[in-house]
């Protein structure tokens, strides 16, 4: 077995190398980029090495400065993780000329699979079904929207190179197909190098299965079971589960067997994932279809090792140390049910736009033989601008699928973030959805859903403002008590904030502002610790007690309520009845101005390139035109009209780099003057 070996990955997957590894007694050498000087996988591994900038493409994915730096340290083999080099056959071929183990496939097998295409014409050869559609070479547009044509729409247009749904587009008209192949292509560019495409039918109510296979040098080669991943957002995974509800043991092992045919087909050797997608709803007939072989450990692998007992890391050491596979296939079975949620930054009402920020506030759910968290950030980490925003993945496990959904419910609720806008709302919602609590999946539900799980507007429960007014009137009374302590006359009454009166009782209002309302709360003291709040329906007696972290019990009209309050500037971050809302505080006696011109620009909401302007200066276009294309994160983002109006002028132009917040369009909506060209 290895004695020391090179994460060359970041986040949750390195942290998640790293535990196994640690486990097994086996050193570990982090690497990082400038922006990950103080990240968590740093922090825990044995040795780190800063290898660049904070771009990708200037560290992580540097194959020179990884050999590098297993080199320096005397690292003996490579775990890439998932994303970066982790499918890079130039990186796999380096480490192997440089005497260093590289813990995944072989050479051969990462270049037979790593081109979507050439995939698809090995895995006809090995009697593997694939979806109808163009797999070949000749990349002409003109050429491409025949083919596109000829299958029929709707189509769907992937990246031959690479996966997470980037450069990846569903057409639906024959219209449509040039311009979302112009998308598709500079995408690909930007995240693989390579703008390859092909084109494939877009099944109607797809589900998207995928099965783990594991090989090793002897010539052995399992199945792991299966995991249905078709809840997804822009090709993305959202919520993945092990085992594929309604699953029966006869496609279960067709399936697998395909899967394996796969695997020994390009003499695959450690973990990987051939993903199928089966038509249909219920798809009784047992057909599914090839899409493609990720050769690396995939993100959702926690569900697989939470119903099979295993863990997939060390078996990839295992079996690039030389090992034979642990177990055969007669010995694998599946044990109650698993389901995975990823926990990102980014706000799902809002397009799903990444967010960044400092986590001030960070307190997941506590980890149970239930509840596992893989994360690779700790509270006051930062979530930035030039990585995926995940925060982690949220794993639970019972002994079925009710129960296993009930558990994930819970751990969301139990979710605490501030600093950043998270999705855990959405994903409440989401795992709460008649659809999928009932396993009507598909790879569609999401926007089968969307007034479900994108509600117009999102009411404030009553609970909700009386808990952020006690925290408010707690925490004022808890300061002046400090600050009574720490001053020269401790027992002034002048420090008192319990609203002592002689002859009546203190009356004191609070105002809040959630969204675009605000909200002002008529606080009457009764004592210590004790008010009457109006403003909220009916008038409430309410008492408590909060303590430094922000956990608050409150007494509401005898009802006892535990809840959470965190106070990020203005803002009052609360959690509570398994969702949180935000309101921020507004001084009573402040009156915002109002009028003024309504002329003005749209702002970059993250930084990023500018890759597209879809109008031009001067031309008047209609509320919710696409203006311009910002590349951020490797995903593009349309900038649109947020009404009526004229482009007066860009302020940037394409391939200019652009930061967050800045002013990209002068743009004048309508009724602010002639819009004339």
């Amino acid at each position: 077995m290895f004695k020391k070996i090179l994460i060359a990955n970041r986040g949750e997957i390195a942290c998640r190398v790293i535990k196994t590894a640690r486990r097994m007694g086996i050193q570990t050498v982090a690497v990082y980029s400038e922006a990950d000087a103080g990240a968590r996988h740093v922090r825990l591994a044995d040795e780190a090495i800063c290898i660049g900038p904070a771009a990708a493409k200037e560290s992580y994915l540097v194959s020179d400065k990884i050999i590098a730096a297993c080199k320096a340290t005397g690292a003996e083999a490579v775990h890439p993780g998932y994303g970066f080099l982790s499918e890079n056959e130039d990186f796999a071929q380096a480490c192997v000329a440089h005497g260093v183990v590289f813990i995944g496939p072989p050479v051969e097998a990462i270049r037979a699979m790593g081109s979507k295409s050439e995939a698809k014409k090995l895995m006809e050869k090995a009697g593997v079904p694939l979806t109808p559609g163009y797999h070949g070479d000749e990349q002409a547009p003109e050429f491409l929207h025949q083919q596109a044509d000829a299958i029929g729409y709707p189509v769907l247009i992937k990246a031959a190179a690479g996966g997470g749904g980037k450069g990846m587009r569903a057409v639906n008209a024959s219209g449509d197909f040039l311009d979302a192949l112009a998308s598709c292509q500079r995408e690909a560019r930007a995240s693989f190098g390579d703008d390859h495409v092909l084109i494939e039918k877009y099944l109607q109510r797809p589900r998207h299965i995928e099965i783990q296979v594991f090989g090793d040098t002897h010539g052995q080669c399992v199945y792991l079971f299966e995991r249905d991943c078709s809840v997804q957002r822009r090709h993305q995974k959202v919520l993945e589960e092990a085992p594929a509800p309604g699953m029966t043991p006869e496609r279960r092992a067709a399936m697998g067997h395909a899967a394996v045919a796969a695997a020994k087909a390009v003499g695959y050797v450690g973990a990987g994932t051939v993903e199928f997608i089966v038509p249909g709803v219920n798809a009784t007939d047992g057909t599914f279809y090839f899409m493609e072989m990720n050769t690396r450990l995939q993100v959702e692998h926690p569900v697989t090792e939470m119903i099979t007992g295993l863990d997939l890391v060390e078996w990839q050491l295992r079996v690039a140390a030389g090992e034979p596979l642990p177990l055969a296939q007669e010995q694998l079975a599946i044990r109650g049910h698993a389901i995975e949620a990823r926990v990102y930054a980014e706000d799902a009402d809002k397009g799903f736009l990444p967010s960044t920020g400092t986590l001030a506030y960070l307190a997941p759910p506590s980890e149970s033989i239930h509840v596992r968290i893989d994360t690779g950030v700790e509270q006051g980490d930062e979530i930035t601008p030039w990585y995926d925003p995940m925060i982690a993945k949220l794993i639970v496990w019972d002994v079925d699928r009710n129960a296993a959904l009930a558990r994930l419910l819970r751990a969301l609720a139990d979710y605490r973030v501030v600093g950043v806008t998270s999705n855990i709302g959405f994903l409440s919602r989401l795992a709460g959805c008649p659809a999928f609590a009932n396993a009507d999946l598909d790879t569609g539900l999401i926007e089968r859903e969307r007034r479900y799980l994108f509600p117009a507007t999102h009411d404030v429960p009553a609970d909700a403002w009386r808990v952020a007014a006690l925290a408010e009137l707690l925490r004022d009374q808890a300061f002046a008590h400090t600050h009574a302590a720490s001053s020269n006359d401790p027992y002034s009454p002048w420090h008192r904030r319990d609203g002592w009166r002689v002859n009546d009782a203190a009356q004191r209002v609070l105002k809040f502002r959630h969204g675009d309302s605000d909200i002002g709360l008529t606080v009457t003291y009764l004592g210590p610790h004790h008010f009457v709040l109006s403003g909220t329906g009916t008038d409430t007696v309410l008492t408590g007690t909060l303590d430094r972290a922000g956990a608050i019990t409150a007494n509401i009209d005898g009802r006892r309520l535990n809840a959470t309050v965190i106070v990020a500037g203005e803002r009052r971050h609360v959690f509570v009845h398994g969702m949180s809302y935000v309101f921020s505080s507004v001084e009573p006696l402040f009156h915002a101005t109002e009028g003024g011109g309504t002329e003005g620009g749209l702002s970059a909401p993250m930084p990023g390139k500018i890759v597209a302007l879809l109008a031009n200066e001067g031309d008047l276009v209609s509320k919710g035109a696409p203006l311009l294309i910002l590349e951020a994160m490797k995903m593009e983002h349309t900038i649109s009209a947020p009404a009526a109006g004229k482009v007066k002028a860009f302020r940037f132009a394409v391939g200019e780099q652009v930061g967050d917040g800045a002013e990209l369009i002068d743009f004048a909506p309508a009724g602010t003057g002639p819009l004339e060209k």
